[in-house]
């Protein structure tokens, strides 16, 4: 049965979608992995059409951006020929937020290491919860430590979430892979933020395990 893992969140800068692509691109190393891009801002089909249109040829990914009442059966059928399922939601809590968030073996939520994105990520954490669907909250641009950064990781700690131990740093590796229609694994993977995505890669399939 393959995993799927919904990546959710409301405030925008988060990097959801930077997340998805190197998440992609480490996972299709070793995995058959597809995506369903269900943002309206579609940024993540556009990093797709970057990557098919290559002239060498990366790990191949599926793609999918169906969406509304078919959305179900869609990921039906790709969770029958994939090992992994990544979604890219929507940043509004709507119909198709909540049957990614329902359909999720886990569901993934970004924030940079400050009260604004956590606060956030209380409409995501409340949906995760009515739908009694298992989340882990992702550290994005973080600095290796601040202040700032342990406040937000106690309020986390406080309401009784679980956040992931590998933190993505900010990173410009990050963003240049993505604007290649690649991912920092394929890039740069001996960097600083290939050994991050590796860590946290595999970290989620334990998760999501």
């Amino acid at each position: 049965m393959a995993i799927i893992l919904t990546v959710a969140q409301r405030k925008g800068g988060a990097g959801k979608t930077t997340l998805v692509a190197n998440l992609a691109a480490a996972f299709a190393q070793a995995h058959k992995v597809a995506l369903v891009d269900i943002d309206p801002q579609r940024s993540l089909a556009r990093w797709h059409a970057l990557r098919v249109g290559r002239k060498s040829a990366p790990a191949p990914l599926t793609f999918s951006d169906v969406s509304g009442w078919r959305l179900p059966a869609e990921l039906d059928r790709l969770k029958a020929a994939h090992d992994i399922v990544l979604i890219d939601s929507p940043p509004q809590i709507d119909t198709d937020a909540r049957q990614a968030v329902r359909a999720a073996t886990l569901v993934l939520v970004p924030l940079q290491p400050s009260p604004p994105d956590f606060w956030a990520a209380e409409g995501t954490l409340n949906m995760a919860s009515e739908e009694m669907r298992p989340v882990r909250l992702v550290l994005n641009r973080a600095t290796a430590a601040s202040r700032l950064r342990g406040l937000v990781e106690a309020d986390i700690a406080a309401h009784g979430l679980s956040l992931l131990t590998t933190s993505l740093g900010n990173r410009a590796a990050f963003a240049s892979a993505f604007a290649a229609g690649l991912g920092v694994s394929e890039t740069a993977p001996r960097s600083l933020a290939g050994a991050e995505i590796a860590a946290l890669a595999e970290e989620i399939l334990r998760a999501a395990g």
